[in-house]
């Protein structure tokens, strides 16, 4: 168990963390959402005992990050975004280095690199240099030394940044496996790996928490719907129109197909809004050329709750 309380860092001015609550339960793969800069990984090397929080607590497994660093950090395993190689090494070279360094037995080191290798699929690149492999590979690499000590909780930042599509569901199955025995905390701002590996998501946004929950959870949370329409007749009296109706939240145009073809995003608070739009369609004589219903999904609600717009 991670108990994360009221968590606050800042860097002068900057608030890159402003009173953060949350909690990973043991055997959860938990997804900490965010864009770029929100404080992702500002909270990951908080609860990895890396930098020191300005207020608040980190706890794991009962033991507080600041006053327990190194106990925390042994039951432990990280693959910060910044993978941590040593190029000039091959891989097994490393691994050994990195089972020395996490105070393995040396009578159990090689079964715990020969593990590894056939966890993370390094089989065919154990005897090559590091800076000879690709970027999924070495991403599989930081992934062993992140596990090579056999730790109960795993977090990951960013893991599949920088990889190809190829190589993005190499990785994501890899830890998908991994989820189904460990504690992970899997940090990203890829909506995709999400919805592919987590059973949980944190949504931070300008360092706070936005929203938490199942990925259901967040998406029956709201009674939104879109219906998006291509319509001919007046641009401005057909806006006008559907804004007066009070089931209709908000009417968006976009582009469409011809200067005389209009096409809104109509977004709906209650009730089924096609029905709503063929009767005002009918009733002012627009031409209805189409129309089709959207629920919000993980991605909307991302969006909305991580930019101005509403």
């Amino acid at each position: 168990m991670i108990q994360v309380q009221n968590l606050t860092k800042t860097y002068g001015p900057t608030r890159a963390l402003d009173n953060v609550s949350f909690q990973v339960r043991t055997g959860e793969v938990l997804g900490f959402l965010g864009p770029n800069g929100a404080g992702k990984s500002t909270a990951m090397k908080i609860i990895t005992g890396f930098i020191a929080p300005t207020a608040g607590t980190a706890v794991v497994d009962g033991l507080d990050v600041c006053d327990s660093s190194f106990e925390i950090r042994q039951q432990l395993g990280y693959l910060p975004e910044t993978n941590p190689l040593y190029t000039d090494m091959k891989v097994h070279e490393y691994l050994r280095f990195v089972a020395a360094v996490r105070h393995i037995p040396a009578s159990e080191r090689a079964n715990a690199i020969k593990r590894m290798v056939s966890v993370c699929g390094l089989a065919s690149v154990a005897g090559k240099s590091i800076d000879a492999l690709s970027k999924g590979f070495r991403q599989r690499v930081g992934l062993a030394q992140a596990m090579i000590h056999n730790p109960d909780i795993l977090i990951l930042d960013e893991p599949t940044s920088g990889l190809d599509p190829n190589q993005i569901v190499e990785i994501r199955d890899l830890i998908r496996e991994i989820g189904k025995e460990k504690t992970v905390i899997l940090s990203t701002h890829i909506l995709p790996e999400v919805a592919a590996t987590c059973s949980r998501v944190v949504i931070i946004n300008n360092g706070k928490i936005v929203a938490q929950g199942t990925s259901d959870e967040l998406t029956a949370g709201t009674s939104r719907e879109v219906v998006y329409i291509k319509v001919k007749g007046d641009r401005g009296i057909i806006r006008q129109t559907l804004s007066e109706y009070h089931t209709v939240g908000s009417v968006k145009q976009y582009a469409g197909e011809r200067d005389d073809v209009h096409a809104f995003a109509v977004e709906i608070k209650e009730g089924d809004g096609r029905e709503l739009i063929f009767k005002a369609a009918v009733s002012n004589r627009w031409t209805l050329l189409e129309m089709y219903r959207k629920q919000e999904n993980l991605e909307d609600v991302f969006r909305r709750l991580t930019t101005s717009e509403s």
